[in-house]
């Protein structure tokens, strides 16, 4: 079960394909993290599958207030994009690019064939992908006397954060991650210790 700071996504590239009436459409579900990332995935696409006829994607970014888009590529308006957006949703996830490139067959499938299409293609891709449940972290940075370097790390250990970075010196500096639904429990924590600076860096995916 899904809590405030997790999210479902693929792991890696998958790949599903679909035929009809002579038509190939090939589903490729990449993991995506940013737009720039997204575009890059989609340039790196077109070159590869460059002599198709449709490039058509949707993608999903975040959470808590979700970035998608949708793309029928020249197909008609709904028939693409928004069938293959309903497989990432029916899904629950997130930080996804799903492309589905088509391959003309000579023959019409009309909007609904078309719908089906894309649908069975997108919904193939993730019956081959590997999907996981990953958390929502904050990243924070402390600064803080070397005195207090024992009490610092109890209330990291105890809170299970995770050590990305630390200079110990008369005058310490460390920065760790810590799942986003236990920032504001460590955080007071930390705020008792004398003389420390904290400095929350922002939310990461991880």
């Amino acid at each position: 079960m899904l809590t405030k700071d997790s999210y479902k996504t693929v792991t890696t590239l998958s790949q599903g394909t679909y035929k009809e009436k002579g038509s190939r459409f090939i589903a490729l579900a990449y993991p995506v993290y940013s737009e720039d990332e997204i575009k890059e995935q989609l340039t790196k696409c077109r070159k590869e599958y460059h002599n198709a006829e449709h490039h058509c994607y949707a993608f999903r970014l975040g959470k808590d207030h979700p970035v998608y888009r949708i793309n029928d590529d020249g197909e008609p308006s709904g028939s693409a994009g928004k069938p293959i957006y309903g497989q990432i949703l029916s899904n629950d996830l997130t930080n996804i690019l799903i492309v589905v490139v088509r391959y003309f067959g000579g023959t019409k499938l009309g909007i609904p064939g078309l719908i089906n299409a894309y649908k069975a293609a997108a919904k193939e891709a993730l019956d081959q992908a590997m999907i996981v449940e990953k958390t929502i972290n904050v990243r924070v940075e402390i600064r803080y006397d070397y005195l207090a370097m024992n009490e610092v790390m109890k209330t990291l250990k105890d809170d299970n954060a995770t050590i990305l970075d630390q200079a110990v010196d008369n005058h310490c500096k460390l920065t760790f991650s810590i799942r986003r639904d236990r920032i504001d429990k460590i955080l007071s924590r930390l705020q008792k210790i004398n003389g420390i600076s904290i400095k929350p860096e922002g939310i990461f995916y991880s």
